[in-house]
């Protein structure tokens, strides 16, 4: 015979026993959770729940469902973005290029294309954190290149670098509806890089631009990395610098992988370091040799500040 009270512990000991082993198969799924409790009522006459209690009610939220979640806010945050961005342009772009067609006055394009590039990325919930401007001459003119990860990184370097900017882009902007006219209003210039010939003569048309003193901004990876990547660079954009006598600007853009990296679908609100690093003289640089070990430098020393090297010291020469 049982003694009195034993079925009642071995029932206990049960139910323990049971809690503790759902405990051990919940655990690669990582429930968060503020209790781990056994209490009667739950699950049948007794049982456990697995949660924190409000207003006298358990809740049993797991990581997984968190991750969904967030998951879910990240895209409607991109989508928002993206959004934003297509607005500010069919508001502001039209009249705008309209007007400065009707006058002929292309500077007319520039301060509205600041405005529209600094308001997107407020908008998006991206803030600007930017190192290394005190290291520039107000009346010089840069080349600057940097890596690339992100959309958010063009309007970055475009408003940052604290002087009027033009840029080399992809060929295929030009196809998007008012943005493509209105990049040669901003001194923005499409390069086909499947072409040579073409590609050529845009650098050449770039690097009289920098002769006649327009500082310009280079993404040298040629396309955006994937989150954490960071790409060998093309040569244009330092033959450009080399041909023009002008010092280039390494600028590390860090995070934006983070807030809307390429291929996620995703965004998210933060803050965007943009770090420029001391300018390197081109000075005398004249022969091929010359211009691939100011690649090689350049690419170090982006990487270096973007941490790619730390772990890996051999991927500096890719």
């Amino acid at each position: 015979m049982l003694e009195p009270g034993r079925g009642l512990e071995e029932r206990n000991e049960h139910t323990k026993d049971s809690a503790s082993l759902l405990m051990k198969q919940a655990a690669p799924t990582q429930l968060l959770s503020r209790e781990i409790r056994i209490t009667p009522g739950i699950f049948g006459n007794s049982g456990f729940s697995v949660g924190s209690r409000r207003n006298g009610n358990y809740a049993i939220i797991s990581r997984f469902g968190l991750q969904i979640l967030m998951r879910i806010l990240r895209r409607l945050h991109y989508w928002w973005s993206l959004l934003v961005a297509a607005t500010l342009l069919l508001i502001f772009g039209p009249p705008v290029i309209f007007a400065a067609w009707i006058t002929r006055k292309h500077d007319l394009v520039y301060p509205w294309a600041l405005f529209g590039a600094r308001n997107w990325l407020r908008l998006s919930g991206a803030k600007v954190h930017v190192t290394g401007a005190e290291q520039l001459e107000p009346d010089q003119t840069y080349v600057f290149i940097s890596n690339h990860r992100s959309y958010l990184d063009t309007a970055t370097l475009f408003v940052y670098t604290g002087r009027r900017l033009g840029l080399l882009a992809k060929k295929e902007l030009l196809n998007v509806p008012i943005l493509g006219y209105g990049m040669g209003f901003v001194n923005v210039m499409a390069i086909d890089r499947s072409n040579r010939e073409r590609a050529r003569q845009t650098v050449e048309a770039a690097t009289a631009r920098i002769r006649s003193g327009r500082s310009f901004g280079v993404f040298a990876e040629g396309t955006r990395a994937k989150p954490g990547e960071f790409l060998p660079f093309k040569k244009g954009a330092f033959y450009m610098a080399a041909q023009a006598g002008v010092p280039i600007v390494p600028v590390a853009i860090k995070n934006t992988d983070q807030l809307m990296g390429k291929g996620t679908g995703e965004a998210m609100s933060g803050t965007i370091e943009m770090v420029m690093l001391p300018p390197i003289s081109t000075t005398g640089r004249t022969t091929d040799e010359d211009v691939k070990d100011l690649v090689s430098r350049v690419h170090s020393l982006i990487g270096r500040e973007l941490g790619v090297f730390e772990n890996n010291p051999r991927s500096q020469t890719s």
